[in-house]
């Protein structure tokens, strides 16, 4: 972290956030205890993110909100994300199309193609590309811009302004990517099956309607609420991480660099990490969905 440098005038308790932002900078006490250990930068940045995630938690529930730059921030993640996932998502159905319908024709189970693929791209497909397009395009941007601001000393001037940055930078960015990433799951899943019963009726010969049917026959409410909580869950992984490891950037442009690759790698690794524990959660001890389909 850098040494913070007082400008004239100013003492160093004004570059402190003042009581009515009601907590401490992120993670300002704990990051200087860890400096004074010279801890390791990894166990430096994890404890950052949780502190930071808890902040952020803390601010959501208080309704300290910052809602022009949310606005701003969903923009962002939304809109601006939408026609990459979507044109993902449309591909990734296709692709298991072409899998799942030559395999299951074979086997005279042309009818439940559909509920296999509703079933995929719901409980794991969607989600989890959603949430890798967000890390590569939206946390990426996340670790960059607040990486910037931190080594060119924004953060300070901030703070000189009385304005708390995790109020101001981080919340809205948390609280959009929340937002967002069950709106883009949902509509990822429709263009995801869109695509597939466009190629099986075009390439297979396999009629709409049967696909259509299958799907509906297949996928329940619980698949449906699981989904939309896994790509919550991933949205929030993702623009934690980005902000925390923008926040803890050190070493000029360079640092920037190393924090937005170490941003997405490490979003991608949770996402995953996430995946299995929450797939095994809601799915384990399951029934077989594809029942209802004989």
């Amino acid at each position: 972290m850098h040494a913070h440098t007082s400008p004239e005038g100013v003492s160093a308790d004004d570059l402190q956030p003042s009581s009515s932002s009601k907590g401490i900078d992120p993670p300002q006490a704990i990051v200087e205890i860890l400096d004074r250990f010279k801890a390791p930068k990894w166990v430096f940045r994890t404890v950052a993110c949780l502190v930071l995630g808890g902040q952020v938690i803390l601010r959501i529930f208080q309704g300290r909100i910052h809602w022009k730059n949310t606005a701003e921030q969903l923009k962002l993640v939304g809109p601006s994300s939408l026609g990459v996932a979507l044109l993902t998502a449309a591909f990734v159905g296709m692709v298991f199309t072409i899998q799942f319908v030559r395999e299951f024709a074979k086997l005279g189970l042309t009818r439940s193609v559909g509920g296999v693929l509703a079933l995929a791209l719901s409980r794991e497909l969607t989600p989890v590309v959603t949430a890798i397009i967000l890390a590569g395009r939206v946390g990426s941007a996340f670790a960059a811009e607040l990486g910037t601001m931190q080594v060119s000393e924004q953060m300070d001037s901030l703070r000189v302004l009385d304005t708390d940055p995790v109020d101001y930078l981080v919340t809205p960015r948390v609280l959009a990517s929340m937002l967002a990433g069950p709106i883009l799951n949902v509509l990822c899943f429709c263009m995801g099956i869109g695509a597939s019963v466009f190629l099986a009726d075009l390439v297979y010969n396999v009629p709409a309607n049967i696909i259509v049917d299958s799907c509906r026959r297949a996928l329940t409410d619980y698949d449906v609420f699981t989904s939309m909580i896994k790509s919550w869950v991933f949205g929030t992984i993702v623009s934690t991480i980005s902000c925390a490891w923008g926040f803890t950037t050190t070493g000029g442009a360079k640092g920037v660099g190393e924090s937005t690759t170490s941003a997405v790698v490490i979003s991608l690794v949770a996402i995953f990490v996430a995946d299995f524990i929450l797939s095994y959660v809601f799915y384990q001890g399951q029934g077989s969905a594809l029942k209802q389909l004989k």
